[in-house]
């Protein structure tokens, strides 16, 4: 990842200083797999709580799964000059 795509205006938003304030220190190995492993967990909670909303509000179930499943969305690949 670049400088520019994680600050693309080149200013720290308040999240990130806060990290940076709350991360200033030295800490073990350790402690930083276990917060990655935390953040890892919460977003993918989050995501997976919306995945939930979207299937109640679009009345999806066991049967729109499968029809993904099945579904040929591919790119079809075409040589130069055809």
């Amino acid at each position: 990842m670049t400088m520019e795509e994680i600050m693309p205006t080149g200013k720290f938003t308040e999240a990130q200083l806060e990290l940076l304030r709350m991360f200033s220190r030295q800490y073990p190995d350790k402690l930083w797999i276990e917060v990655k492993d935390l953040l890892s967990k919460y977003f993918m909670e989050k995501a997976s709580g919306e995945m939930n909303n979207l299937f109640e509000q679009q009345e999806w179930g066991d049967k729109k799964i499968q029809e993904w499943a099945t579904e040929h969305m591919r790119t079809p690949y075409h040589k130069k000059g055809e």
